[in-house]
Parts: C-alpha cells; sequence; structure tokens
C-alpha cells in the first residue's frame, strides 16, 4: 500500500488495508462523483469517531458520503471487499440502508446517483 494512502487512515485503522480499488480511484484522482464524495484525510477521521460513538457495536471505516442527506459508504473493520451504506444518525439497528458486493459495485450505483442528481 501506497504512504500518501496509509496516511489517510487514523491510528485506529492500523490492520486495515483500503482495498485496491479505492486505492487506484484515489490515484486517479477521484474526489467528487456529486451527489457522493470521498472523504478526505480529516473528514474521514471526524466520520470514523462519530460512527463509533453512534454504533459502537459496528466496526465501520467510512470512505465517502452523501451531500445531500447522511448516507455514508463504509467497509467493515473486519471486510474490506463488501461496501455498507449507513444512514448516518438513525437509531441503532436502523442505520443500514443497503449493501454492494465490492467498490466497483458502489460505484456503478455512485454513478447512477450522479446522473440522477444531475437531472
Amino acid at each position: 500500500m501506497s504512504s500518501a494512502f496509509k496516511s489517510i487512515a487514523p491510528k485506529p485503522l492500523d490492520g486495515f488495508e483500503f482495498p485496491p480499488e479505492y486505492i487506484r480511484l484515489r490515484r486517479l484522482g477521484f474526489s467528487d462523483l456529486e451527489p457522493w464524495y470521498f472523504l478526505d484525510e480529516q473528514q474521514l477521521s471526524q466520520t470514523l469517531a462519530g460512527l463509533r460513538q453512534r454504533y459502537p457495536d459496528r466496526k465501520l471505516i467510512p470512505f465517502a458520503r452523501r451531500q445531500d442527506n447522511d448516507d455514508t459508504a463504509c467497509w467493515d473493520q473486519q471486510d474490506n471487499n463488501t461496501v455498507y451504506i449507513i444512514h448516518d444518525f438513525a437509531s441503532v439497528g436502523y442505520e443500514e440502508r443497503d449493501t454492494f458486493d465490492g467498490l466497483y459495485s458502489w460505484l456503478r450505483a455512485a454513478v447512477e446517483d450522479l446522473i440522477e442528481f444531475d437531472s
């Protein structure tokens, strides 16, 4: 893993490996897929802290967020493949809105969201 991408992970993420697809997208400059945007280092740290406070039984690793609602795209700390869409601030047990089998499946949906958002 590139040291540049290790630096976006706060200390509590030691041992978590960002999927190679995510690293590739970031290296290609992906940052904004309106309404989704990838979290920068500070946003990742803040979102991670909030998710851990609100959902202490889950080990969520956020990487993207929607600008028009509280949906956050995450991995589980033990699973860097499945993408979970967490409706942040929802009551415990009601936070998980969707799942995707891998980053590219989520990316396809994010592109559809971009097209719909632009309409």
